[in-house]
């Protein structure tokens, strides 16, 4: 899973970069003027495995992986020609947009645009990604109408009349200000448009630095932001940061004396992962306790594939039992002594926090 950060100069995102990913990159009060990218793997914070691999002590625990890609800062009419480039190939290979606003003044940190407004903030980037989007579709509509009048193949035909129609569908939206994720657009069409680097189509994750402020009053003030497969969340970003920062007794410790139940990041992240509509299933053993990743909805041999190609190929069943359940028993003895584990076949649709031992044979 790769989340590319985005925001205006100075929203300290790379605040929030480092506070994801424990990193210490400069946050300097300027932007340098050039692209750059600084990426970092983190592991999903999950108390189930922490769970599992106490019960089973194995030699190795894996957690759920996701990718953040702080992007350099995008200047309000930076989409006006088209995005292009490496910063367009770096937002399009993403699966999700992660979008920090700052919602604190400090006047060490000067703001790009004069004056802290988290609704227009978010609405100048809006209007950068849905105007790069407007230049993708167009060029492809304007290709396509020149590809039907030289005529030719047939089957060619009803296939480009069939995407310029789509196309059409997608101009309509942009035109009325929309992002192309508020349309209802099936499996087939999402596939065929993956490689265009629609950037208004990405799930969008909205982060407001609010400083040392209230995080409820910050989210309320976009209570009429809504779109689909977007969310909002607020975090105090440099505390977050220094949090980070810390070993994890002495984190545990700071956690405690403030009364807070777990770090913000820890949330986001999570939120990061619902909002592309993942979640985690589990194998175990001496060896290892692993979190894999698979879409809601996958079934037991789209699980075994994640594990291995020929879990896949050579799926015989699945023996599976729930998070809940194992933890209820003990251990793996005691669920199969009181019948709690059982076999599923091919088209069982594996559950978030299930336990799976793929049984195969190649």
């Amino acid at each position: 899973m790769h989340i590319a950060i985005i925001g205006l100069p100075n929203s300290t995102k790379t605040t929030i970069f480092n506070a994801l990913t424990r990193g210490d990159l400069e946050t300097a009060a300027f932007s340098s003027g050039h692209f750059e990218v600084h990426s970092a793997t983190v592991d999903v914070p999950d108390e189930r495995v922490d769970r599992l691999s106490s019960m089973f002590k194995p030699r190795k625990t894996t957690y759920a992986k996701v990718t953040y890609a702080d992007i350099a800062g995008l200047a309000k009419g930076v989409g006006a020609g088209g995005l292009s480039g490496p910063l367009l190939n770096t937002l399009s290979q993403s699966d999700a947009l992660l979008h920090v606003v700052r919602a604190f003044e400090d006047p060490d940190i000067p703001h790009s645009e004069g004056s802290i407004d988290p609704g227009r903030d978010i609405a100048i980037i809006d209007d950068e990604l849905l105007l790069s989007d407007q230049i993708i579709v167009e060029r492809r509509i304007e290709r396509l109408q020149a590809g039907l009048k030289k005529g030719g193949d047939r089957l060619q035909k009803a296939k480009d009349e069939a995407e310029l129609s789509l196309f059409w569908r997608l101009h309509e939206t942009l035109d009325h200000g929309a992002p192309l994720r508020d349309m209802e657009l099936g499996a087939v069409e999402l596939k065929s448009l993956r490689n265009y680097g629609l950037l208004t189509l990405k799930p969008l994750l909205i982060v407001l630095n609010v400083g040392d402020g209230p995080a409820d009053q910050a989210i309320d003030s976009l209570c009429s932001y809504r779109h689909r497969h977007t969310t909002i969340a607020a975090i105090q970003g440099r505390l977050e940061m220094e949090l980070a920062q810390l070993a994890p007794e002495d984190a545990v410790e700071f956690l405690a004396e403030y009364g807070i139940s777990e770090p913000g990041l820890n949330r986001v992240i999570r939120m990061s992962y619902t909002l592309l509509g993942l979640h985690s299933f589990f194998t175990v053993g001496e060896d290892e306790v692993r979190a894999w990743t698979i879409p809601v909805g996958a079934n037991a041999v789209d699980a075994a594939g994640v594990i291995h190609s020929d879990l896949a190929r050579g799926f015989i069943r699945a023996e599976v039992i729930s998070y809940d359940a194992l933890i209820s028993a003990g251990n793996l003895v005691a669920a199969r002594q009181k019948g709690a584990l059982r076999l599923e076949g091919k088209e069982y649709i594996v559950q978030n926090g299930d336990v799976l031992n793929i049984r195969f044979n190649v």
